[in-house]
């Protein structure tokens, strides 16, 4: 393949001309753990001059099985594919996860994906991988079926830290819990936010700390408050360290907003505007979200929150 490609089905593919090394999952993230599974892959491919692929699916299998209780995503669809391919992966395939692909016996999935992609060289699992109807095949009854065809599957032992695995629902309770430091150790990189930076109030700038704004709407949303973080535009070669507000703004707005804003003010002038594209890494909880009874109030809060915002990211500016 000449460049990085995305597509929405496995019927999108055809033939490679290449072999394809495929890392399956739903890979929520992307963590550590996940890593681990799709830089297999990606080196199988490099050493065969193949071809790096990630099978993954949207949505989440839970929307079809629990659509009362969904599990709520880490990272949307579109950043997941930007950020595998960052890492090296030549092709991503959203396969759409219906009642007909949930349907699949076991001992067809694998004869299936051959058909699809007749390059199909290797496969690459979590140890703990479940596929077919009902999940009833495992790691297996893959390889039993992916030997016939003479594909190579590969188990990757699931990581550990602090004797525990790393998960993508681990990493949901912390950053529900806002402990920010330990949600960026489990994902082995900074979590962040992306949006287009919108129009405000500008009641930030009256009172002196200027802000952007991003109307930013992920499935899980982080504890709102303030946290110390980093933001540049795609096209900026530096982080400038700032502090952020996440939710509702009571104090501003007197009554909560409907929806979250995630107000970003830089400790030095941005580049961006309205309408501009905005990338926010998240280091740091300082405090959960206040009212406050007056605009002063909150003015002598946001030093303070900037000041702590300073201390937390020194270590970073200078790593």
């Amino acid at each position: 393949m000449n460049r990085p490609t995305t597509v929405a089905s496995l019927d999108e593919v055809g033939p490679l001309g290449s072999s394809l090394h495929l890392a399956i999952g739903m890979f929520d993230g992307v963590h550590l753990g996940h890593q681990a599974v799709i830089d297999a892959a990606r080196q199988s491919a490099r050493r065969t001059w193949g071809v790096s692929g990630v099978l993954t699916f949207d949505p989440h299998p839970s929307r079809l099985f629990h659509p009362e209780d969904p599990t709520l995503l880490l990272m949307p669809v579109h950043m997941k594919a930007s950020f595998l391919h960052y890492q090296g992966i030549d092709l991503v395939i959203n396969q759409r996860f219906d009642a007909a692909f949930a349907a699949f016996e076991a001992e067809a999935f694998p004869v299936m994906l051959k058909e699809k992609l007749p390059d199909l060289a290797s496969i690459y699992i979590g140890e703990n991988f479940r596929f077919g109807k009902g999940r009833k095949g495992d790691v297996t009854e893959l390889i039993r079926v992916c030997t016939q065809m003479g594909i190579h599957v590969f188990s990757i032992e699931r990581l550990k830290q602090n004797g525990e695995p790393v998960s993508s629902t681990r990493i949901r309770n912390e950053l529900l819990a806002a402990r920010m430091e330990n949600v960026n150790r489990l994902l082995g990189y900074t979590y962040r936010s992306e949006g287009v930076v919108q129009k405000g109030q500008r009641l930030g700038r009256k009172i002196g700390f200027p802000t952007l704004n991003l109307l930013w709407e992920p499935e899980l949303k982080p504890c709102f408050g303030v946290y110390a973080v980093r933001a540049k535009g795609p096209n900026d070669d530096n982080w400038l360290p700032g502090v952020a507000n996440y939710g509702v703004r009571p104090t501003v707005m007197q009554t909560r907003a409907k929806q979250p804003l995630l107000e970003v003010h830089l400790f030095d002038t941005p580049q961006q505007d309205v309408g501009d594209d905005l990338y926010v890494e998240w280091f740091h909880f300082i405090r959960p979200e206040h009212t406050f009874a007056t605009l002063e109030e909150l003015k002598l809060q946001i030093t303070k929150d900037k000041n702590r915002a300073r201390e937390l990211l020194e270590p970073v500016d200078k790593s």
